[in-house]
């Protein structure tokens, strides 16, 4: 963090200054994707990717913001991609790398802005406002790379924990599965033979 720390005093002296979300990215809808053939190109809705497709509507990094159903899921994108009518995608000014952009949106929590009575909505004029920091590239550039660490750290550790979990389901059902002991079987035999010999009386 002290590399941080230093790059924000050298090239932000006088604090890191604030910005529209409408002045560094330019908010899109999405469009319906029934029409288009399967392909290779992921096609994104509010709940993630839908399906793949044939075509693209946009190639260059974005971050996509679901407009209506789980507006929380924030998704950064860096390959062509389609994006489907319950999701914004954004086209991003040189001014802010997308990949801060993404983890900043990740912070603010923009469930918080849903005015639907419904089902959770989010619409362009109030994206277009919300205030985002913007630090000078270097400074932004440091931040995504710390952030990207530990992200990679964590879906390490994800892997690990589901990793263990099915060792220890495995062990757990080797270690508790008994065969019948034979003194059981023989009890059971006995008491079958009782069974037959008092029908017979």
């Amino acid at each position: 963090m002290s590399k941080l720390s230093q790059l924000i005093r050298q090239h932000a002296p006088d604090g890191v200054g604030y910005v529209a979300l409408g002045e560094v990215a330019t908010i899109s809808n999405g469009k319906d994707h029934k029409h288009l053939p399967d392909g290779e190109y992921p096609v994104y809705g509010s709940g993630g990717i839908m399906r793949y497709a044939d075509k693209y509507m946009y190639d260059q990094e974005s971050v996509l913001i679901p407009r209506k159903g789980s507006i929380s899921n924030i998704f950064y994108v860096n390959t062509p991609f389609w994006a489907v009518d319950t999701i914004f995608y954004t086209k991003i000014s040189e001014r802010i790398l997308p990949k801060f952009l993404y983890y900043y949106m990740t912070m603010i929590h923009v469930e918080d802005l849903n005015e639907a009575g419904g089902v959770p909505s989010l619409t362009k004029t109030v994206l277009d406002k919300v205030r985002i920091a913007l630090p000078p590239l270097l400074v932004q550039r440091e931040i995504v790379r710390i952030l990207d660490n530990f992200a990679e750290l964590t879906a390490e550790l994800t892997a690990e924990l589901t990793a263990r979990k099915k060792q220890y389901e495995y062990y757990r059902d080797f270690l508790l599965t008994f065969e019948e002991p034979a003194a059981a079987s023989l009890t059971d035999r006995q008491t079958d033979r009782q069974t037959d010999r008092q029908t017979d009386g």
